[in-house]
């Protein structure tokens, strides 16, 4: 796990968070960014993502 997926992760689960508070008071501004955090999140656990499936290629491969 590297520290995109594990940032990506929090970043998606506080904007849930930020989301569901927003619904919560009936504030659809910190709904919006809430949302808008947990895409970002999810955007930057899938590079993560992409960054150790292809460092396992690699090392399969033996070019690491």
């Amino acid at each position: 796990m590297n520290k995109h997926q594990i940032k990506g992760r929090l970043k998606e689960a506080a904007g849930e968070v930020q989301e569901q508070a927003g619904k919560l008071v009936g504030s659809e501004e910190q709904e919006a960014k809430g949302h808008a955090r947990e895409q970002a999140g999810k955007v930057q656990k899938t590079a993560g993502d992409a960054k150790e499936n292809l460092k396992d290629v690699l090392r399969e491969s033996g070019k690491h």
